[in-house]
């Protein structure tokens, strides 16, 4: 991008330039492609806080309309994480109802890591039953779509 200059033809010899009237753009767009990189790479760490190897699953998506549903982990070791915070199976319902207080149409996702055994899991989830909640759900990875 260039700028032309013309002397004024004035009979005083003093030279007056034009101002650019161009925008130059050059920086902004560096600063976006920055901006851009940077998001690339820390989009992928966005992920939930306990790292759980989510079976293959072929089941549909689940609606999210509900408010923030309640995430209810249970990592490779076994131990049980409400959010990001670790719990004792004691304590789940004991938490869960300092959470959600009595209101038990509140959501509640199920995040289990697929090596741990299905008797685990089965007992949060009868736990979280007996309590008196009814909308849980398992979450899953999805299965890569044929053709």
């Amino acid at each position: 991008m260039g700028m032309s200059i013309q002397p004024n033809s004035g009979g005083n010899g003093a030279r007056r330039y034009r101002p650019m009237s161009e925008i130059n753009v050059t920086p902004f767009i560096d600063v976006m492609l920055v901006l851009l990189i940077v998001f690339m790479v820390t989009a992928p760490l966005l992920n939930a806080g306990v790292q759980v190897d989510l079976p293959k699953s072929e089941a549909a998506a689940i609606s999210t309309s509900d408010d923030k549903p309640l995430e209810v982990s249970v990592d490779k070791g076994g131990q049980i994480f409400i959010g990001e915070t670790k719990v004792t199976r004691d304590q789940l319902l004991e938490k869960l109802t300092a959470i959600a207080g009595n209101n038990f149409e509140q959501r509640i996702f199920i995040r289990a890591d697929q090596g741990i055994p299905y008797g685990d899991v089965m007992g949060v989830i009868g736990a979280i039953n007996k309590a008196g909640y009814r909308k849980v759900a398992l979450i899953s990875e999805p299965t890569a779509q044929r053709r």
